[in-house]
Order: C-alpha cells, then sequence, then structure tokens
C-alpha cells in the first residue's frame, strides 16, 4: 500500500527510535494500524472498526502494538480535555493530525499537539494542499455533494496561520498526499512571517487568493525534500 504519509511516519519512527505516537482522525485505521510503534495512541469521535477488528488486523499485518495502543473514541476536543494530561505522560516523538478537514479545527488539534510535543518532535497534518476549489469546500458543502469526490477543506489554512503567527517553529508542506504539512520545534533561519495578522484575517481568504500564493504561503517543496530535511531516502512523489 502505497500512502505517503504512512511510509514518511514509519520511516520518522524507526530512524530516529520514536516510541509515542498520536493519531487524530483514525477512522478505519488505514495508516494506524499499519504504523509499528511501541506507544500508540488513537483519536476519532467514530471509529469504523470494532475489537474484533483490531485482533484481526493486528493478526493480518502482523503487527502486535496494535494491541497495547489505547483507543479513545471521542472528540479530539475531548480527548485532550479529559485524557491527554494521564495517558501521554512522556512527551510525543509523532503524531499525524488528520481530523475534522477544516480551519478552526486542525488548527486547536495542531496546537493541543504541539503542548505535549517533545523538542524534536514531528508533526504530520495531512490534506494541506487542495488541488482545487471543490476539494477545499465546507464539510457541509462535500455533504450535499453527496460525500463524493475528495475532500481537503481548508486545512491549508492552519499552515498559514502557524506561518503567519509563531516563529518559534518550522513549518512547511512537502507537495505529495495531497499535501504533508510538517511542523517541528526547530524554526528555519530564514524564517519570514506571511503577511497576516489574526485568525479570522486568514479565514476570510478565498481558494482563489490561495492558488495564486500556495508555493509562498505553505512553504511549499517538492516530495524529495523530505528526504532532505530528515535524512530519509524514501521512494515519494
Amino acid at each position: 500500500m502505497n500512502i505517503p504519509r504512512l511510509a514518511l511516519i514509519q520511516s520518522l519512527i524507526n530512524k530516529n527510535h520514536f516510541t509515542n505516537y498520536l493519531e487524530i482522525g483514525v477512522s478505519i485505521g488505514t495508516v494506524f494500524f499499519r504504523i509499528k510503534c511501541q506507544n500508540k495512541i488513537a483519536v476519532d469521535p467514530d471509529f469504523g472498526f470494532d475489537k474484533f477488528k483490531i485482533l484481526t488486523r493486528t493478526l493480518r499485518l502482523n503487527n502486535f502494538s496494535n494491541l497495547s495502543a489505547r483507543y479513545f473514541q471521542k472528540t479530539s476536543d475531548d480527548f485532550f480535555k479529559e485524557d491527554a494530561k494521564k495517558t501521554m505522560k512522556a512527551k510525543l516523538d509523532i503524531s499525524l493530525v488528520d481530523g475534522m478537514h477544516e480551519y478552526s479545527y486542525a488548527l486547536k488539534d495542531i496546537q493541543n499537539t504541539l503542548e505535549y510535543l517533545s523538542g524534536d518532535g514531528i508533526i504530520i497534518v495531512h490534506d494541506c494542499n487542495p488541488a482545487k476549489a471543490e476539494n477545499a469546500c465546507t464539510y457541509e458543502e462535500w455533504g450535499k455533494r453527496g460525500y463524493t469526490g475528495e475532500w481537503n477543506g481548508d486545512v491549508w489554512k492552519a499552515i498559514v496561520y502557524l506561518r503567519s503567527m509563531r516563529s518559534d517553529l518550522g513549518v512547511f508542506v512537502a507537495d505529495t498526499d495531497y499535501g504533508l504539512g510538517i511542523i517541528t520545534k526547530k524554526p528555519f533561519d530564514n524564517y519570514t512571517p506571511l503577511p497576516f495578522r489574526s485568525f479570522e484575517e486568514i479565514k476570510a481568504v478565498g481558494f482563489t487568493e490561495f492558488d495564486k500564493n500556495r508555493k509562498e504561503w505553505l512553504n511549499l517543496k517538492p516530495a524529495s525534500y523530505l528526504n532532505e530535511y530528515f535524512g530519509l531516502n524514501l521512494q515519494l512523489s
């Protein structure tokens, strides 16, 4: 199965000997069940699997970390409010944020995850580079289309927010897998903030303006840059 975010996450775990992994927006577990890591946490308000499915997928994939993983069927907001402190006693090494694909939700998930991220930790955000306006619509609009076609939402605005407001972070988007946002606590030396000053200002920006400025706003890099940045040897496109 060729899913760039899956290959990237597992390679980073293996290379850096990461032991603590959090995934927000697990759905049917396409990525989560395949990730091999000592401590795994899954968060989703509506898991597309049950305990029997966890067992069968564990055996089929020969990945017994799924049996010791912690599963929280609730919103990410509730997880961080009710469970995060007692569950994540050690700092997070790596996290995939792939929950509700709307600006405010994605940004909250990123900000909450940052509170628990280690100094060398990495956050990967899916769906940051929608190709077309129809892919960047709201959840409500997607529903009116019968939930058909690719839906990336406006997660890209969370990246623009961080690149505008957080000089303490290193943020870029790799042009693969609908846009993989990379966030670390290691800022770039040549950081220049984007000219936005508030959450609301970014919220008001439309797709047409984004499309004209996506390379600059996202700090968009080719997929190969992931190998350069992290010292990996992945085949990505």
